[in-house]
């Protein structure tokens, strides 16, 4: 059972109640993403559950572009 109820096809775009479009039978994707609350209680359990507080963990997250580099990247484009 999907996690909610509504679901969107990604590609015929229609709307259904189902996992599966009923248009083109594809598997339809949750419309929007499950609701998050500051106040979750399940937060001390998912950061024990990653191990955020390690150093191996900050090694796994992304590495993003600094802004200066993001804007010679799009005025390199233009």
């Amino acid at each position: 059972m999907a996690r909610q109820l509504l679901q969107h096809c990604k590609k015929c775009g229609a709307w259904t109640l189902q996992r599966d479009c009923p248009h083109c039978d594809e598997i339809a994707n949750a419309a929007a993403p499950i609701k998050w609350s500051p106040e979750d209680q399940r937060a001390n359990i998912r950061r024990k559950m990653y191990d955020v507080e390690s150093p191996e963990w900050l090694t796994t997250l992304p590495n993003l572009k600094t802004i200066t580099d993001s804007r010679k990247a799009i005025l390199e484009e233009e």
